[in-house]
């Protein structure tokens, strides 16, 4: 017995002093049988290279706001959107949560849940709205009461029309505050105290075509930009910085479920810009220039103008466009991108001081703060880079830095995403 005992004992030790090592004979080898990591380049961006250029204003500081001052700063590689995002793009969000909260209205089959009890859409039960020929609708007229709470209920109500009430389109994510949790004096706090849990509602304000200009007919816009088909390609605008926000979390997430799915590791987060990638990221290699293209000329040797802005005294349809125009429009600088400079303004992640660029670091620079509601105004500024449609050439500048606040949605405002980038960086 003390023999047998002696045996079982020594093949214990030998199992577990060989978990995770197998065939390593004593040596530190690492973990073994782990997959190499190959990076994908995400749908419709592009590769910026890691890179060092001098941030700040290249031409005079007209305004001698002293804003922008001129600094060296290093930029690591990450992956941006190609161009704007499309109210199509944007679309599929906006849809992804409309059925998300009608699905779980409708329960049964239309949920299924995961091994950690999340639940998700069924794929093999679509929903469909409204009656269609041959297909049972859900919360039609002839379908289901369940999806009643989506749409509009009497009085608001026009022809009797069955229609979404979009301000119950709520989108709900957690996110981590990182930047919090790395503070000295919260190293002690309990994990729970750094999660943020957000809701926000996530239909663009399309009544920005009026509120944004006093005595301007444009209605068509109010009625027509978000939802024709006409409008697909075009930048989706009246759009908080908190919506935007939100877009890029449910962007990651929507990813790692397929990526988790196929078992293939995750890419890096889906995030806004800081101010300093998106100006050189704007620059496309290029050093000291004034605008995306170059310049220091907004328009080319043949007297084309190379964006979508104010020229003059208010010719508008002088470039091309009146308000905003498909976000391929115009020639992309050396990076692939286009309109970094023109047509919507832009979001990034980045909260706007006047003297921020005298303490940001040199290595990837951004003043970034809470965007709680109980934050200071001057914390829920956030600077809006490029210039649009309606700012003169002035704003196109590559250094020219502006904001708006992040509760606040303009016609002239969109956004563009990035993912870091993981791995040895790709040199040209």
């Amino acid at each position: 017995m003390k023999y047998l005992w002696l045996l079982c004992s020594s093949a214990l030790l030998l199992s577990v002093s060989g978990c995770g090592s197998s065939g390593a004979r004593g040596e530190l080898v690492g973990i073994q049988g782990r997959k190499p990591y190959k990076t994908d380049v995400p749908y419709g961006m592009v590769y910026i290279p890691a890179g060092t250029f001098i941030m700040g204003q290249s031409d005079q500081d007209i305004t001698s706001s002293q804003t922008a001052q001129n600094r060296q700063v290093t930029i690591a590689p990450f992956y941006m959107d190609e161009t704007e995002i499309t109210n199509n793009e944007y679309r599929q969000f906006v849809y992804w949560v409309r059925d998300s909260i009608a699905a779980k209205m409708m329960g049964g089959d239309y949920i299924i849940k995961g091994d950690d009890g999340t639940e998700f859409i069924n794929p093999k039960k679509p929903l469909v709205y409204g009656t269609k020929k041959g297909k049972k609708s859900v919360g039609g007229d002839s379908g289901s009461d369940n999806l009643n709470g989506m749409y509009y209920q009497g009085d608001d109500q026009i022809y009797g029309k069955k229609e979404f009430d979009v301000t119950k389109f709520v989108y709900q994510y957690t996110w981590f505050d990182f930047r919090a949790a790395a503070l000295k004096q919260n190293r002690t706090k309990a994990r729970t105290s750094f999660i943020k849990r957000e809701k926000v509602q996530i239909y663009p304000d399309t009544l920005v075509w009026l509120a944004d200009f006093s005595y301007a007919q444009n209605e068509p816009m109010v009625e027509q930009y978000f939802s024709h088909p006409a409008f697909d390609n075009y930048p989706v605008v009246g759009v908080t910085w908190k919506q935007a926000n939100a877009f890029a979390a449910w962007r990651t997430e929507f990813n790692n479920s397929y990526k988790d799915k196929s078992k293939k590791p995750r890419r890096g987060s889906v995030s806004l810009p800081t101010e300093a990638q998106f100006e050189y990221a704007a620059r496309g290699g290029r050093i000291g220039t004034d605008y995306p293209w170059g310049g220091p000329y907004i328009r080319n040797s043949k007297g084309c103008l190379l964006a979508n802005f104010k020229p003059g005294r208010g010719n508008y349809a002088d470039d091309g466009g009146f308000y905003t125009v498909n976000v391929k429009s115009y020639f992309p600088n050396d990076y692939g991108l286009y309109n970094m400079a023109g047509n919507v303004a832009e979001w990034t992640s980045s909260t706007y001081d006047e003297s921020s660029y005298t303490f940001v670091h040199d290595m990837n620079p951004t003043y970034t703060t809470q965007e709680s509601d109980n934050a200071s105004l001057s914390q829920k500024r956030k600077v809006v880079r490029g210039g649009s449609w309606k700012d003169i050439g002035f704003f196109l500048q590559n250094g020219i830095r502006s904001y708006e606040y992040q509760d606040t949605a303009k016609s002239y405002i969109g956004f563009r995403c990035i993912v870091s980038y993981m791995g040895k960086p790709i040199t040209k």
